[in-house]
């Protein structure tokens, strides 16, 4: 469990990282909305409408190659009732991070572009792993592996110079990353993101998985979402879609036992993601519209 130190420094971090407007406020604003039960068809419509750049982009994503619809959709609220509630939020949450990830590190050997990367992937993965050895709708999963690492971009953000310190004395042989960010920043990417997630009101279960992605437990049900996020990891570091600092990824005696039973499923997976993420490329890529 973090300390309170730990925590009242991811704190500070959020504050500060919130008050430079990271994030589009509208995208703040629906992320939370997305959460929140009474909300209607009809407040996301008039949300939206006040940013026509993110109507144009949600048309544009639902109209894609990736939904692959017959009929043209026009209006947001056709788009919204078509893709529902998970995956409209899991569209808006893609739509305000790639803004973010889109921004000049505060180093130049780090690549946020990299990392979106990684992330995009580990998204994808997981998303594969529910639905297809689970049995489970994969939205949750697929939010819970494009923010894992959120937090690093928080940290990059809001304390460029403590960044630099942490990219270029970390060593993977020798550091466990966490711990490595703890004793640069006085907290780490787990905690951030954890906190963030938080703040936006997901669940707690992508809450707890983004909270405990580097931890390696004795205990873990490999369904959960922290499970299912951990073998994706693994698997995406199989096909070296690659985060900096490139720790190589480990899974706990339950996880491996898991997928050493359902190899052949899992196989299929690591076959079929590359071909996956191609397929996604048109609402993942980071190029500019």
């Amino acid at each position: 469990m973090e300390s309170t130190n730990q925590i009242n420094t991811a704190k500070a971090f959020l504050k500060k990282f919130t008050s430079m407007k990271t994030i589009p406020a509208v995208s703040t604003r629906l992320i939370i909305m997305l959460e929140n039960e009474d909300s209607t068809f009809q407040d996301f419509e008039e949300v939206i409408k006040i940013d026509p750049t993110l109507v144009l982009r949600v048309l544009k994503l639902v109209n894609s190659s990736y939904f692959a619809l017959r009929t043209k959709i026009k209006k947001v609220s056709e788009a919204i009732a078509f893709i529902g509630i998970d995956n409209l939020r899991n569209l808006i949450v893609l739509d305000a991070l790639k803004f973010l990830f889109k921004k000049d590190s505060s180093t130049e050997y780090f690549s946020r572009n990299r990392l979106w990367l990684h992330c995009a992937s580990v998204s994808i993965c997981c998303q594969m792993i529910a639905e297809r050895i689970f049995g489970i709708k994969g939205e949750d999963a697929s939010l819970c592996g494009i923010l894992h690492d959120i937090g690093l971009i928080v940290e990059d953000q809001v304390a460029p110079d403590q960044f630099k310190e942490f990219y270029h004395s970390f060593i993977p042989e020798k550091h466990l990353i966490t711990d490595h960010e703890t004793s640069i920043f006085g907290t780490n990417h787990q905690v951030v993101g954890y906190l963030l997630t938080k703040d936006w009101g997901l669940s707690q279960e992508i809450q707890g998985g983004i909270r405990a992605h580097h931890k390696n437990l004795e205990k873990i049900e490999p369904e959960s979402l922290l499970g299912i996020l951990q073998m994706a990891e693994y698997l995406v570091f199989r096909i070296e879609k690659l985060a900096y600092p490139e720790t190589k990824t480990c899974l706990s005696s339950p996880l491996l036992g898991h997928m050493k039973k359902n190899i052949g499923e899992y196989k299929a997976i690591l076959d079929d993601l590359p071909n996956e993420i191609k397929k996604a490329e048109e609402i993942y890529s980071l190029e500019k519209e």
